[in-house]
């Protein structure tokens, strides 16, 4: 067989083979060697150092006999013990080594080769800070050495008459600084040295020796059995040890100088984070005093937050709650211990020193700890809403995620209730819009929940639910104390959200008004993001709080600006609009999924386009009935509507409908066609209803509307045909009252849009006719353009001056008020200049009197 093959037993034979061939090679006068004794080894022995001469063994070929025997004669039994270093020896030697080469590039005057050791010892300082060791004296002998070498190197660059090397001397200039820089950074450590070396040295030494690990036993030394058996069995021999197996022992007098470490640790590239939160979790444990267990908790948090250094990616479940825990206990404790204060400003930045609220250097007897509670609480909500971004939200694990919401709430009810007592002004702002932002979108039952876990709290803010009574009166005294803020966009959001519960519970007029008396949609374009992402929210709520209540016209006007821009669901932030041709670049795919709200919050936006496209119909059905001409029947008050409506006229076979735009589509048909049933039926079909609160209201009140308009369509379709119409006759056929008959036409003839009258008398509707001559039809015309170029100067002004012009271009959704004046005086007009066969309305009246005008000055 080979000797490439060799099994794990080769090297004791070939070791053997040895010994036997030197027994048969000596000679007569020399006495013979004694055999040896086999040595058990197993297959791993061979790979160690000290272990024999079997690896030399193996590893020669046959030709080199003689080398062989020499090797198995050094390496026999009379081999020295080989001694292990310990890291912090190792870390002495490298310095020192890096002195060496200081020492001999110095005498060279080499200072390219000392900059760059020099910064290769100022890395192995900084790993000993990392390890929480004390500064070594070699290094501080080396500072004061350079310092003077510096100083001597510059006085003697400037006396000698011929320049130097360039590099030479920009590497010495550098090295000043450095010098200056690392005295300056260890001064309180140089002074000591300085003053006394020998003291320094004996309480490096006595600090090294207290914290250094028990030295190793040498190779081949045996073993007590006791001790073996100690740490087989788990005995008091293990320790816990940290980085270069060093002890660490945690107890109350070394807290704030392990704490230190640390923080100085904390961020730097070769910095385990995870070992930092379990050095911080045992220093937790072992803090006695108020002041520690603030200062390890502040840390604590900290750490836990800066684990996960990805923006992307949110913190794990685990790590969440485990922070959402020390949140707790450190407004507990500072809550309950009113002498100690944490504070984003104080006069303490890095010192960390055991402080008491005795101390004559306290100011007022508090004691002022740096730190931010409303930081740590905004971190956590923002990270429970990344976590909500990155599950799946139909599966089981976003409802397991959903539930932290409620210890979530009560941890920002309780520091709420914490700077109401301390009165900080500035963050309880802060911390009750985040309060807000939990409740005012969601329902009574799901407030109430939430309040209840707050209220089971020892810690109560003063604004709750039990104090209050309902959540109208809790969301209404979070708004009002947001109004009095001096920050601008904490106001913003703050009446938003307000506008928004009220259009949640159907307060339609209360949140218009407000929404028209705050002039945000004046202003709404150039706030932020987020901000303008809940104007379109609130928006759209207040469209739906519309259509619930049977407002079909402000519905159609309020949803039709956010659908006319057909990018509803980037508007909502509820996904990502990407058309054909555009690429989205990685940092504004990231912003995008950033921004997405959690699907819990969605608007369901085939409920919001059923909602607008039943709202266009209304509206838009009776419009096509009541003018006659082509030019006319272009200027549609709801485009996507009549694209819609327009796409389906062309369809040659129509089948079943399928969606909910086919519902309505063929409803739209059925209306057109006077046969308001199948169009309510067809309506009310629509599955989607279901999701809508009080959904059998809302069908009922759409039953009720599609009469009414039905009845509309009808009298301005026929009214050329007839000249007088029955009042009952249309109340049987559209099973409407006689009494609202009555009332629809009453108010059509008071809106000019229908020429007749009504003769209650005999319960008749009498229609008139009256023929335009040629010159009243050119006046009408150029009322029409006139009116046309009105509306375009209107356009064009609002857009120059910033106003609500150009709306469908900004993502922010702005609609003012004066558009929705626009539009309707449009509509208005269309329906007047286009009554089939009747009276032209206010346009009819300027044309006869722009006649009589012309034919007086004829005369």
């Amino acid at each position: 067989m080979s000797r490439f093959f060799r099994t794990a037993n080769d090297s004791d034979s070939s070791s053997n083979s040895s010994d036997d061939e030197e027994e048969m090679s000596s000679t007569d006068d020399e006495a013979p060697a004694a055999p040896r004794a086999p040595v058990q080894r197993n297959a791993m022995d061979r790979f160690l150092r000290g272990a024999g001469g079997s690896s030399d063994s193996d590893s020669s070929d046959d030709d080199s006999s003689d080398d062989n025997d020499d090797d198995d004669e050094d390496t026999g039994d009379d081999q020295q013990p080989v001694r292990i270093l310990s890291a912090h020896e190792k870390r002495m030697a490298e310095m020192e080594a890096t002195g060496k080469v200081m020492d001999n590039a110095l005498k060279i005057n080499d200072w390219v080769a000392i900059s760059n050791e020099f910064d290769k010892l100022v890395r192995m300082i900084q790993r000993q800070h990392n390890v929480a060791e004390p500064i070594p004296p070699f290094f501080l002998r080396t500072l004061n050495s350079l310092e003077d070498s510096v100083n001597n190197a510059l006085v003697k660059e400037k006396e000698a008459k011929k320049k130097t090397n360039a590099t030479n001397a920009k590497a010495l200039t550098a090295m000043k600084q450095k010098i200056k820089k690392a005295l300056r950074e260890y001064e309180t450590d140089v002074n000591r040295f300085t003053a006394d070396p020998e003291a320094f040295q004996a309480e490096y030494n006595a600090v090294i020796a207290q914290h250094a690990p028990a030295a190793p036993a040498p190779s081949g030394a045996p073993r007590p059995a006791a001790a073996a058996g100690e740490d087989a069995e788990g005995g008091p021999d293990f320790q816990p040890v940290g980085r270069g197996g060093r002890t660490m022992t945690f107890t109350a007098d070394v807290i704030l100088k392990t704490l230190q470490a640390v923080q100085e640790a904390r961020g730097k590239k070769n910095t385990d984070r995870a070992e930092q939160i379990r050095i911080l979790e045992k220093l937790l444990e072992v803090a006695a005093t108020p002041y520690q267990r603030l200062r390890v908790l502040l840390a604590l948090v900290s750490s836990r937050f800066d684990y996960n250094s990805s923006v992307a990616s949110h913190m794990s479940i685990e790590l969440w709650l485990s922070a959402q825990r020390e949140v707790d206990q450190l407004i507990t404790i500072v809550t309950g211990n009113t002498a100690y204060s944490v504070q984003e400003i104080t006069g303490d930045y890095d010192e960390l020193k055991e402080r008491s609220p005795d101390d004559p250097e306290e100011a007022g007897g508090i004691v002022r700890i740096r730190g931010s509670i409303i930081s740590f609480v905004d971190r956590l909500d923002d990270e429970f809403t990344k976590s909500l971004q990155n599950i799946d939200p139909h599966g089981t694990e976003y409802i397991d995620r959903l539930k932290d919401e409620q210890v979530l709430y009560c941890t920002i009810a309780r520091a709420q209730a914490y700077y109401e007592r301390t009165k900080q002004d500035d963050p309880l702002s802060r911390v009750v819009m985040r309060r807000l932002e939990h409740i005012y979108s969601k329902p009574d039952a799901v407030v109430q929940a939430l309040e209840t876990t707050a209220d089971a709290s020892e810690l109560k803010p003063a604004m709750s639910l039990a104090a209050l009574g309902t959540t109208s009166s809790l969301i209404h005294a979070l708004c009002v104390y947001l109004y009095k803020s001096g920050n601008s966009l904490l106001r913003t959001r703050a009446m938003l959200s307000h506008i928004y519960h009220h259009a949640l519970h159907n307060d339609f007029h209360t949140a218009r008004d407000m929404l028209l008396m705050s002039h945000l949609q004046e202003s709404i374009h150039s706030a932020d993001v987020a901000t303008q992402i809940l104007y379109n929210r609130t928006v759209v709520q207040l469209g739906l709080c519309a259509f619930r209540c049977g407002l079909i016209k402000e519905a159609q006007a309020t949803l039709l600006d956010i659908f006319t821009t057909q990018r509803v669901k980037e508007l909502l932030a509820q996904g990502v609009h990407v058309t054909r041709y555009q690429v989205l670049t990685p940092e504004q795919e990231k912003a995008e999924k950033q921004r997405q709200l959690p699907f819990h919050m969605h608007i369901n936006t085939e409920l919001l386009e059923a909602a607008f496209l039943v709202s266009s119909m209304l509206v838009e059905i009776p419009l096509l009935a009541s003018i006659d001409s082509e030019e006319l029947k272009r200027k549609a008050i709801s485009k996507p509507f009549r694209r819609l409506l327009d796409f389906a006229d062309r369809q040659v076979f129509t089948g079943p409908p399928e969606s909910t735009r086919d519902h309505i589509m063929q409803a739209s048909k059925a209306l057109q066609d006077g046969d308001w049933e199948h169009c309510r039926d067809l309506i009310q079909s629509i599955k989607i209803w279901s999701l809508m609160p009080e959904a059998a209201v809302v069908k009922e009140m759409l039953a009720k509307r599609i009469q009414e308009q039905g009845l509309r369509t009808y009298l301005f379709t026929y009214a050329p045909h007839y000249s007088t119409l029955s009042l009952s006759l249309l109340s049987r056929t559209f099973s409407l009252p006689l009494r609202t008959v009555t009332s629809i036409v009453s108010k059509m003839i008071w809106n000019e849009e229908l020429s007749a009258s009504l003769d209650q008398s005999t319960g008749v509707v009498v229609f008139h006719r009256i023929d335009l001559s040629r010159t009243q039809q050119l006046a009408q015309t150029i009322a029409d353009k006139v009116g046309a170029m009105a509306e375009q100067n209107e356009k064009t002004l609002d857009a120059k001056m910033g106003g609500v012009g150009g709306w469908s271009d900004r993502p922010d959704g702005a609609k003012g008020e004066k558009r929705e004046q626009t539009q309707e005086r449009r509509g208005r007009g269309e329906r007047t200049r286009g009554t089939r066969g009747g009276a032209r309305g206010r346009g009819t009246r300027f044309a006869q009197g722009l006649g009589n005008e012309m034919g007086s000055r004829t005369g």
